[in-house]
């Protein structure tokens, strides 16, 4: 498919979103700011962020999308992980660490670590990553739906976690295409019954409710329901994709995740340009990237779409 400029601009938003909303988020983490405390890119936190600087969400997402922009899949994304998890990163969810630290040689090898964890498994480390899928089957939806899955396999075999990347990235590239946010609808309107009566009744609770309804955002439910109840809550704002990204931070708990989640969808929906150029200016993060960088990227992905 053949993206038109506001579509390429959207599509620029989907990684430069997550980054600037992890950024945020990253000086609060596990905090919760009081009504009178100004959000803003103040580094800092538990692991000692520089200001603007991204953690391990877009982080591990960027080792999703550089394997997609050469044409890679799930061998290349787990190479990449592995990469990335040897250069000692400070901060690595429970969940991933236990998959990483384990001797994979490829794709199917990181799979089956993640299924063979014990106990809870539904954590949000794959949910956080799972935005550049969209950018890579903006003209299949089907694929992109499967991709979902695959990549989150990698880490999180928590059925769970794989149905909130599919209904994500879906909402993503819908949003990318068509400039709003009713790809969730749409997800859910196609998906299996049992996804739907599971799915449906949890969005509409974030629409209706407030973060103390789903405080545990640590899991990828809850962390899908305070990233909608942000967006939702901020379509009317002056501003929605900053007022979303606020609102993430002020919910409290994982702020960098569920502001990163966030800011997939918001920057599919709004666009890049749609983010202040104060947060592009400082955004930054491994393995040395900056905002002109995710642009490149997100550029060289849908390069290999508009060919396909």
């Amino acid at each position: 498919m053949q993206l038109t400029d506001v579509q390429r601009d959207r599509a620029k938003g989907v990684l430069l979103g997550t980054a600037v909303g992890d950024a945020l988020g990253a000086g609060y983490e596990f905090g919760y700011p009081s009504a009178d405390t100004a959000i803003d890119m103040i580094g800092g936190g538990q692991f000692h962020w520089a200001p603007g600087e991204w953690t391990d969400d877009t982080s591990m997402a960027l080792c999703v999308a550089r394997a997609l922009e050469t044409g890679g899949d799930v061998d290349e994304i787990a190479e990449n992980f592995r990469g990335w998890f040897a250069q000692n990163p400070p901060d690595v969810g429970n969940q991933t660490r236990a998959v990483l630290s384990q001797l994979t040689r490829d794709g199917a090898d990181m799979t089956a670590a993640a299924a063979s964890l014990p106990g809870r498994t539904g954590g949000n480390g794959s949910l956080m990553r799972t935005a550049p899928v969209a950018l890579a089957y903006l003209g299949d939806a089907a694929g992109c739906t499967a991709a979902a899955a695959r990549i989150s396999d990698l880490t999180h075999a928590d059925p769970r976690a794989r149905e909130a990347c599919q209904l994500w990235s879906h909402a993503i590239r819908y949003a990318v295409r068509r400039g709003t946010y009713d790809g969730v609808t749409e997800f859910l309107d196609e998906a299996t019954r049992e996804v739907r009566d599971y799915w449906q009744p949890l969005i509409r609770q974030a629409e209706v409710g407030e973060p103390a309804d789903f405080p545990n955002n640590g899991w990828v439910v809850h962390a899908l329901q305070t990233a909608w109840w942000a967006i939702h809550r901020s379509v009317d704002a002056e501003r929605p994709l900053p007022a979303a990204l606020e609102r993430c931070v002020r919910a409290g708990g994982d702020t960098d995740t569920t502001a990163a989640i966030a800011g997939g969808l918001l920057g599919a929906r709004w666009g890049a340009s749609a983010v202040p150029s104060e947060w592009r200016d400082v955004v930054h993060g491994y393995p040395g990237v900056r905002a002109d960088d995710l642009d490149r990227i997100t550029s060289n992905i849908i390069a290999r779409e508009e060919l396909s």
